[in-house]
């Protein structure tokens, strides 16, 4: 179960250095995310972004892994099993990150600190490791169900 669940968060984590340093580097690419239609605020448009990608790099990860050990299933068999398998557990990985995010964002750092902290900080980098953990914490219950009821592959 902790490896399944560390599989899941492997996607997770990819896809959220990633597009966090994008939008660092590039911020208009935030409009993508819903910035300015949908949010005021760029952390979500961030988080809509780093979903979609956690999905694509997520079932990406999951299609490699099972795609050889069932070569029967044809592609698209292999890629809706990926998606089964992965999209679950990826969703309530990513709901306990950004819970723990938004409480240390919007809340914790601004009593503390007198602000959020920005993605270029060290305080940024040890929320979101704080954030993982608990994203860890909300996936695993979902990825033993999904192992214990056949719909993911032990690993």
């Amino acid at each position: 179960m902790f490896i399944g669940t560390s599989h899941c968060g492997a996607g997770c984590t990819l896809a959220d250095l990633l597009v966090e340093w994008v939008l660092f580097g590039a911020p208009a690419v935030a409009v993508i995310g819903g910035m300015h239609w949908l949010f005021n605020v760029e952390m979500y448009a961030a988080w809509v972004i780093a979903y979609v990608a956690a999905l694509a790099i997520g079932i990406g990860f999951q299609y490699f892994g099972i795609a050889p050990m069932n070569p029967r299933r044809g592609r698209a068999g292999n890629l809706r099993a990926a998606a089964r398998a992965d999209v679950l557990s990826l969703t309530a990985w990513q709901l306990g990150m950004y819970a723990t995010m938004a409480l240390a964002q919007l809340a914790l750092l601004p009593a503390w600190l007198g602000g959020a902290a920005a993605v270029s900080t060290p305080v940024f980098w040890v929320i979101m490791q704080v954030a993982m953990l608990f994203g860890f914490a909300t996936s695993f219950p979902v990825n033993w169900w999904l192992i214990r009821t056949g719909v993911k592959d032990p690993m």
